[in-house]
C-alpha cells in the first residue's frame, strides 16, 4: 500500500504481512532494485514502513520479504517482469 505525503512526490510505502516477517526491504527502479538498499522499518502494529519522495514518473517495486520478493498485494496496478512474475506499479504526478 502507498500513502500519499502532503507534497506530490513524498509516500510512505506500507506491507502489512500476512505471517510474522523479520526484515523487509523495498526495491524498485527508484533504487535498481537493491535488495538492500532501502530497509523499511517495523510499526508497532507488525506493519513496515519506509518512506522516499519521488520525481514525477512511473516506478515498478516490489518488497523484499525475508529474502522472498513479493508484489504488493495492495497496489492499484501490476505489471509482468521479465522473469514472468508480477512487479507493483505506482505513479508520481
Amino acid at each position: 500500500m502507498i500513502v500519499q505525503g502532503k507534497k506530490n512526490g513524498d509516500l510512505t510505502f506500507v506491507y502489512r504481512p500476512k505471517a510474522a516477517a523479520n526484515v523487509v526491504y523495498l526495491v524498485g527502479t527508484f533504487n535498481r532494485w537493491d535488495p538492500t538498499r532501502k530497509r523499511m522499518l517495523k510499526g508497532k502494529d507488525g506493519s513496515f514502513l519506509a518512506k522516499m519522495s519521488l520525481r514525477s514518473g512511473e516506478y515498478q517495486y516490489k518488497f523484499v520479504v525475508d529474502g522472498a520478493w513479493v508484489e504488493d498485494p495492495d497496489a492499484q496496478r501490476q505489471v509482468t517482469n521479465e522473469h514472468g512474475a508480477l512487479n507493483s506499479v505506482v505513479t508520481v504526478v
